[in-house]
């Protein structure tokens, strides 16, 4: 008999999306995440037993539809959640694409990396073999804040992020700016000159903190850390993109 498709929970699609990787792209959303980030705007996405299960065939049959769309530079972005919670589903999808011709990126905050550990790690570099991008968020440099921030270090997430530029693969990094929390100028230096150690940053976004999922936490139960936090103002912005060199 056939082996069966590996299988994947997923939590929703974006047919066209055109802010997640070059080009127009198809985005599929995983469920899971174990980073608790106050300003998340996905909380329905936590839940690591939630999700549509999809076989990685029948999932790369339905982002196809959509390749007439992509153009020479889009393709297909798996985001979350956290995608690398399901590393192995994950590179049997981009492996399939990659098979296809398809242009693949991973939108992830990189916390489930851990380079002391040999499975993963072995798991980790053949994800790399089929992943074109790596758009990476790093939430906050200060540790501590991080935690505060996120339930957890950023350890290894800046790890991640050095062992891309150690082995040549092409990164994106994001910053969420929200007042008060990620907009200190010293912290934004420090990400800086981080950010400036790596080799393979071919860009820098900041993304203005948004109350657009607010009504999900509320749907959910959960109470907003958030509330009454304003979004940043144009000049906030703008300082935060001069410091670190955004869209370079």
């Amino acid at each position: 008999m056939p082996t069966c498709s590996i299988k994947g929970l997923v939590h929703s699609f974006e047919s066209f999306a055109s802010v997640d990787g070059p080009g127009v792209r198809t985005c599929v959303f995983l469920q899971g995440c174990s980073m608790r980030c106050k300003y998340c705007h996905n909380p329905e996405t936590w839940e690591k037993s939630c999700g549509e299960e999809w076989e990685v065939t029948e999932l790369l049959k339905k982002c196809l539809r959509y390749k007439a769309y992509w153009g020479k530079d889009g393709g297909i972005t798996v985001s979350g959640g956290e995608a690398l919670l399901q590393i192995d589903f994950l590179i049997e999808f981009f492996t399939q694409a990659k098979n296809q011709g398809v242009n693949t990126a991973l939108d992830t905050s990189g916390q489930p990396f851990n380079s002391s550990d040999d499975v993963f790690m072995e798991k980790f570099e053949k994800l790399c073999a089929v992943t074109d991008l790596f758009i990476l968020d790093i939430k906050q440099i200060d540790d501590e804040k991080h935690k505060k921030l996120t339930g957890h270090t950023n350890q290894k997430i800046l790890e991640m992020a050095r062992y891309l530029s150690d082995n040549g693969k092409k990164m994106w990094i994001r910053n969420v700016l929200v007042p008060a929390l990620t907009d200190d100028e010293n912290d934004l230096k420090n990400l800086r000159v981080f950010i400036d150690t790596l080799k393979t940053v071919e860009r820098v976004e900041v993304l203005p903190y948004h109350t657009l999922g607010l009504f999900k936490w509320k749907k959910l139960g959960i109470a907003y850390p958030l509330d009454g936090v304003p979004t940043p103002t144009s000049e906030q912005i703008k300082n935060a993109q001069e410091i670190l060199g955004a869209y370079r």
